[in-house]
């Protein structure tokens, strides 16, 4: 018969037919073994990167403590809800008790009866899932507390040791909001049970809850008064970590006057007023009645708001505020010495400068060094010369920022700038081969002199090439771990990479990887898991997978420190560094902590933002809040395997001490730091940017001129970029004025709020040595009238014949301009400040070096082709002393003697008239030539030559010594000083 169909007749649908429901059932289960391999997938390859770095600890650490917190607080949540469900249904009260509205309930209770022991089981899981996810993230809390370190140093209210502020307070503050989460659900869950059971009712004459219902939700309630008895307790420790806003510092922390004799008698009058009102809860079950028990938590909140809010804000306006200096100055001193402790600034040296507008050669003496190695490269500007000069294939470039370093030894070292040729597949042909089978690497470093260009503007190269050649030596130059490298490559089998293309056969030189990288893909499970991973079916059955091959992945340096230590802040800026025939890159990494009593907290991502930020890429932390810091760590990463190592830098810091109790045999002692490495270690930039960001207003050690604010210091905005931002830190090499040698140094300055006139100018001793991470500050005295970075390129700008020079570098519009680093120098008792001018011409696609800017003082401005010229312009009249003198001996700051024939003394050496060893003469002809070569260099203007004939001569005295066997400095041939001019000094 037809099917009829049109208005008023429908098909009748029956059940799905048993095809269907199989076809169905099958994707379902399909569907969940898929989401559970994705599942498994994430864990398992975690597992095997972990495994292959050699830091499956870590893993396995992560893993089961947050396993077992998970289990504990979740099973704990789950067990005490689920028993205040049990209880409330047990103490139901018969139905003949119940009224009319709780008996118009009865088809909810008919519902669940058939299902009360799995909706029990099943509310209790699901709580207890939450609850245990919410407590497994607490793993670093956790770790932190069971492995936790003294500081031996106590707050100045409490007299606590700082580890019950930095460790102990946080749990216990984790386990006080658990028990309130249990204590509130349970209560909650309760009411709810009851009321469906009839133990309490809304409406209706009489009582509205039964006596198993009161006495149940009465316990409940003490509890909850009771643990906010405990929080009133822990809050009296955690006002000496409140954070608020004071004397302009938002993140001041700790206690003030009304805390300490307002807010703190308030808490601890408040914690007995909260364990009366507990125990008035308690008592309800015995005395059948809420009143007394209404009545003290009513006796409690008034107390709250008058002890805890009224009784404040009374001390405040009429204690405080007539006498407000006097009364917070001990507290203000408090925050001083605790923040000054806490960011490692409490030694910063500080010592009056009044720079001079003009200088004489015996000033300048001292100072050769410095002028010698005055660095004209702007790492942040030569990337492209690098990249258009040195860059040999379109598959590599160079990072947007290079680094600074310091190679060679004695005569020889230099200060340098340094970037590796990393692998940029944006220069080939795009496809799933391509990207991650043939081009997988990047291949050698490109070195630079720092302090010279040559006569083009271009970088002078000490390294280049590809191969790379030069004063490096041998070393493996294959970049496969980078800052650029972000993909994943499959290396390692008959793979055959790519390293370049041979410019004498023009074939493509071929490699296979060897390094003992990467996670194995000879497993089935294995690549099946990285196929899902990676979101890349082809990993499952190309055939380019060959037996042997390996997958490297987490490949920039810096997240696979992060990922390998977990506790730790990077520094945003890991650089390379050539020893031992490896590049390897090195990474500062920090400890940190916000729980440091009565120190200022600090916003890391704010701290070291600058005008460099967005070349460089990420910043330490965006949102981090902390108030104690240490650079406890150096990391290592090896360019060609990925082996990451973390060796102990800080050896007092008890965060690190913690951390290393908690993830054993992961940091390597202080003295395994290999002795060709520490060389190139170097102060971190975002750690200096932190405390000289607490220094602007941390400087100030006297809590009454603290209050007055009347001396506070800003970073100021760099004037050679379009960013609005602050200038970045320099590395640069320097004499300090109360040292006898230059030193490679990280530097800033300073300009008083508001103004454009420098303020101070900061220096940090960034070599490892006896000084590592010494400060010194030169605070300009107030009629000095330094100008700051902002007015130096004012005067630039603003002298005619500088301005029309740039205008004809601009060529009519047809060239562009880039100012490089503008580096402020104490020089010759004064400041000297120099900056590079680069011109990058009309279709050109590198800046060259055209001018160096200088100015010294108020009126000594020069804009000249070469830094020599500069530097004589600048420092006119400034001609060396020709009255010869000797110095004497270096270091000991003695008066100067007579010239005399070097004549050596002390144990080992003959008596007068005796023979001199051959090794000693060598030493004193040496620290002849090297005096000769220095005078000659120094009336020539040549600062370059003069500074390497300064070093060669500390070396000749040196050699003598030791030639000696170890006696005083023997005096070299006369050196022309002024009176009372140091001498140099290697």
């Amino acid at each position: 018969m037809p099917e009829r169909s049109g208005p008023g007749f429908r098909r009748r649908v029956g059940p799905p037919s048993r095809r269907a429901r199989v076809a169905l059932l099958t994707l379902g289960v399909l569907a969940v073994l898929f989401l559970l391999f994705v599942m498994f997938a994430g864990f398992w390859t975690d597992w095997l990167w972990f495994r292959s770095v050699r830091y499956s600890s870590v893993f396995t650490t992560q893993l089961w403590t947050k396993i077992g917190l998970f289990a504990v607080f979740g099973l704990l949540m789950a067990v005490i809800v689920g028993f205040n469900v049990w209880l409330a249904h047990r103490l139901r009260p018969p139905l003949s008790a119940m009224s009319v509205e709780q008996q118009s309930l009865d088809r909810y209770r008919a519902g669940l009866a058939p299902f009360k022991r799995w909706a029990l089981i099943g509310v209790s899981l699901v709580i207890g899932l939450v609850a245990g996810a919410a407590a497994s993230g607490q793993w670093r809390t956790w770790l932190m507390w069971t492995n936790a370190t003294s500081f031996g140093e106590k707050d100045a209210q409490f007299g606590m040791d700082v580890s019950f502020y930095a460790f102990d307070l946080p749990f216990y503050e984790f386990v006080l909001g658990f028990a309130f989460s249990a204590v509130i659900v349970s209560l909650l869950t309760s009411a709810l049970v009851h009321y469906l059971y009839g133990g309490l009712r809304l409406q209706g004459p009489g009582r509205r809850a039964s006596a198993g219902a009161q006495g149940h939700l009465a316990v409940l309630l003490g509890v909850f008064v009771l643990l906010k008895a405990v929080a009133y307790w822990l809050d009296r420790y955690a006002l000496a970590v409140k954070t608020g806003s004071y004397k302009g510092v938002s993140g001041w922390t700790g206690l003030r006057y009304v805390d300490a004799n307002a807010f703190l008698p308030a808490k601890t009058i408040l914690f007995f007023v909260a364990i009366i009102c507990a125990v008035l809860f308690f008592l309800t079950p015995i005395r059948r009645t809420w009143a007394p028990a209404l009545i003290g938590l009513g006796l409690m909140v008034l107390s709250a708001v008058l002890i805890g809010g009224l009784y404040p804000a009374i001390v405040q306006q009429f204690q405080v505020k007539p006498n407000e200096q006097a009364k917070e100055t001990p507290y203000i001193q408090k925050n001083i010495d605790a923040t000054r402790q806490a960011y490692g600034i409490a030694d910063a040296q500080t010592t009056q400068y009044s720079p001079q507008g003009s200088t004489s050669a015996d000033a300048l003496k001292p100072d050769a060094q410095t002028i010698a190695d005055i660095r004209l490269l702007d790492p942040n500007i030569v990337s492209p010369t690098f990249q258009s000069l040195e860059q040999q294939r379109n598959y590599y470039a160079f990072p947007s920022t290079l680094d600074v370093d310091r190679y060679g030894t004695g005569t020889g070292k230099q200060d340098t700038v340094i970037g590796l040729r990393e692998l940029d597949l944006n220069g080939v042909q795009r496809n799933w081969i391509n990207d991650h089978f043939k081009y997988t690497h990047g291949y050698g470093a490109v070195v630079a002199k720092g302090n010279q260009v040559d006569d083009r503007g271009q970088p002078v190269f000490t390294e280049s090439g590809l191969p790379a050649t030069g004063t490096l030596g041998d070393y493996q130059q294959r970049i496969y771990y980078g800052e650029k490298t972000t993909t994943y490559s499959i290396v390692g089998g008959s793979n055959k990479e790519i390293d370049y293309t041979d410019p004498k056969t023009g074939q493509n030189a071929e490699y296979t990887y060897s390094g003992d990288s990467g996670v194995s893909l000879d497993n089935p499970i294995t690549r099946a898991a990285y196929a899902v991973r990676f979101a890349e079916p082809q990993i499952l059955y190309a055939g380019a997978i060959t037996d042997g091959a390996k997958v490297i992945y987490n490949r920039t340096p810096k997240e696979r420190v992060e990922k390998v230590a977990p506790w730790l802040s990077i520094d945003a800026d890991p650089y390379p560094v050539v020893q031992d025939g490896r590049v390897v890159w090195v990474l500062d990494g920090y400890t940190t902590s916000d729980g440091y009593p009565f120190s200022s907290k600090t916003t890391l991502g704010t701290a070291t933002k600058d005008s460099l930020t967005n070349q460089r890429g990420e910043l330490l932390a965006v949102a981090n809040q902390v108030n104690y810091i240490r650079n406890s760590v150096k990391a290592t990463v090896d360019a060609y395997t990925g082996e990451v190592k973390l060796y102990q830098w800080d050896e007092k810091d008890p965060v690190l001490k913690t951390w290393m109790k908690a993830f054993p045999g992961t940091v390597e002692p202080k003295a395994d730091i290999p002795q060709t490495l520490l060389p190139h270690l170097r102060y971190p930039q975002d750690m200096f940017k932190v405390q000289r960001d607490l220094l602007g207003q941390y400087h100030v050690t006297d809590a009454n001129s603290f209050f007055n604010g009347s001396d506070i210091w800003q970073v100021p905005v760099d004037p050679t970029s379009d960013t609005k931002q602050v200038q970045p830190p320099y590395y640069v090499t320097v004499r300090m004025p109360d040292t006898n040698a230059a030193s490679f140094s990280l530097t800033s300055t300073f300009v008083p709020n508001q103004r454009p006139n420098l303020a101070a100018f900061m220096a940090v001793d960034a070599d490892p040595g006896d000084d590592y991470g010494k400060i010194r500050i030169l605070k300009m005295t107030g009629d000095s009238g330094a100008p700051g970075p902002g007015l130096v390129q004012s005067k630039f700008n603003s002298r005619q014949e500088v301005a029309s020079q740039i205008t004809l570098l601009k060529s009519g519009g047809d060239s562009e301009l880039e100012y490089g680093n503008l580096l402020t120098l104490p020089v010759g008792n004064g400041l000297l400040n120099v900056e590079p001018v680069y011109v990058r011409g009309r279709g050109a696609k590198y800046p060259t070096l055209q001018k160096v800017l200088a100015v010294y003082g108020d009126d000594n401005v020069a804009f000249e082709n070469t830094l020599e010229d500069a530097l004589k312009k600048v420092f006119a009249g400034a001609a060396p002393a020709t009255t010869p003198t000797a110095p004497s001996t270096p270091g000991t700051g003695g008066t100067p003697t007579s010239p005399a024939t070097p004549t050596p003394t002390g144990p080992g050496t003959p008596a007068p008239g005796g023979t001199i060893s051959p090794e000693l003469q060598k030493a004193l002809a040496d620290a002849e030539k090297a005096y000769n070569d220095g005078q000659t260099a120094f009336k020539n203007g040549d600062w370059a030559a003069y500074g390497n004939a300064q070093k060669a001569l500390g070396d000749a005295l040196k050699a003598a010594d030791a030639a000696r066997g170890g006696g005083p400095a023997p005096t070299p041939a006369a050196t022309p000083t002024g009176s009372g001019s140091p001498s140099p000094t290697p």
